[in-house]
């Protein structure tokens, strides 16, 4: 069996894809806000700055930066999905996640995009924007911004 081996930089900035263990469900848009009472329990605990996210059906992806010295980022990612498993009363999720450390300014803005044209590329809208579980809203504010 190949052993996954997980990268740590402390402070560094991570994608992560978290799923469902059945694939078919609607389980986390179903559940929106019980998923970002998770994600702010969190971020209370264990503080990281939340880059990008889009909340699908099944899945979830994220690109996150960690505090300086800090590299704990398996940490968050149990805890977020324990306390929706607390709450749901039963765990939906798959035992493993993906992690990407992102590498430089290209890498973060390509992992940027695929993570905020996620619904699209999965045919659940035509348009990001119209996508209303996505941090792309908040990127378009700000860069509506004079």
């Amino acid at each position: 069996m190949v052993r996954y081996r997980r990268h740590f930089l402390p402070g560094g900035t991570y994608f992560f894809t978290i799923t469902l263990r059945d694939r078919t469900a609607s389980t986390l848009t179903e559940n929106i806000p019980i998923l970002r009472a998770a994600f702010r329990d969190t971020r209370r605990a264990l503080p990281f700055r939340m880059d990008a996210i889009c909340i699908l059906p099944d899945h979830v992806h994220m690109l996150c930066t960690l505090p300086e010295g800090d590299a704990d980022y398996p940490s968050r990612i149990r805890r977020i999905k324990s306390y929706v498993s607390r709450t749901l009363g039963f765990s939906p999720w798959q035992s493993r996640y993906w992690e990407h450390t992102i590498r430089d300014d290209d890498d973060f803005r390509h992992h940027a995009d695929y993570t905020h044209y996620n619904p699209v590329h999965h045919g659940l809208v035509s348009d990001a924007l119209d996508w209303p579980y996505t941090s792309l809203h908040r990127v378009a504010r700000m860069e509506a911004k004079p």
